[in-house]
């Protein structure tokens, strides 16, 4: 007789189960939102029903998409500031020496780990000291505020992420453009940054989300008419929270999610490339 090729069923280990209730902590939430959603009722304490009328009621309400609009220019402003000044940034810091470096390094990175609260009172401060002499001491908060604010901590993730591929990249490359006879600017323009493309729209796409997502210094920064999505979110929800914010954040969560996916799509394909 043959022996049976199956193998005897084992439980899973702890290490298993930690993950499944680590994952389902994270996600749980996720769920459960996403299904009252689609509750008739106007109350998400009790299921009443399926309906698609919240979803309907979001991409109907002029308040929303105000925010929206709001939002989205100072995400599609600020990052592509911050595209063009971080990638210059992280190609000096990768290529030249100068006198500080390392300490400007540090500083051009401190966004990444100062809590968001600390750099909206900061750049109040800032705003309020520069208002003074010219302005009369009052704070001219408005659109481009928040795109000013906004461009500070999406500089510091683009910088990263291209400086990472900068990290890997051949210098020879740039060496050999400037022996073949082009000038510093040209090697940038035709060799190095059509290497670094991937990685800056990587960058840009997670700094896009950041933005989009950022509630605290767009509301310490913000002036009077403008309100971004996620201010508009927290006005509403003081209240309780209805089922067209559930859809709308439904909405959020899955935009979000592929923009990171497309980020981490083009991060890929940059590696592969430079594997070859």
């Amino acid at each position: 007789m043959q022996e049976s090729s199956s193998r005897p069923f084992r439980f899973p280990s702890w290490q298993a189960w930690l993950s499944i209730a680590l994952y389902g902590f994270m996600y749980l939430p996720i769920l459960v939102l996403a299904f009252y959603s689609f509750n008739k009722s106007p109350y998400s304490a009790g299921w009443t029903g399926f309906t698609w009328d919240w979803y309907r009621k979001f991409f109907s309400d002029s308040r929303i998409l105000a925010a929206l609009s709001d939002s989205l220019r100072v995400a599609f402003l600020s990052v592509a500031i911050a595209a063009v000044i971080g990638t210059l940034m992280a190609i000096g810091l990768s290529r030249y020496k100068f006198p500080g470096k390392s300490l400007y390094q540090g500083v051009a990175y401190l966004p990444l780990i100062i809590p968001d609260i600390a750099i909206a009172v900061a750049t109040l401060v800032f705003l309020a000291a520069v208002a003074i002499p010219l302005s009369g001491g009052l704070v001219q908060l408005s659109l481009g505020t928040v795109v000013a604010a906004h461009v500070v901590f999406c500089l510091s993730y683009i910088a990263l992420v291209v400086s990472t591929r900068l990290a890997n990249l051949d210098s020879h490359l740039e060496e050999a453009a400037l022996d073949l006879g082009a000038t510093p600017a040209q090697a940038i323009a035709k060799v190095i940054l059509p290497e670094l493309a991937p990685a800056i729209l990587s960058g840009c796409l997670l700094a896009f989300v950041l933005s989009m997502d950022d509630f605290l210094i767009a509301s310490f920064t913000a002036g009077g008419g403008i309100k971004t999505l996620p201010m508009e979110i927290f006005s509403r929800i003081r209240t309780g929270v209805k089922p067209d914010i559930n859809a709308l954040s439904v909405v959020l969560i899955l935009a979000s999610g592929f923009i990171f996916a497309a980020a981490e799509y083009f991060r890929y394909r940059s590696e592969q490339k430079r594997l070859q």
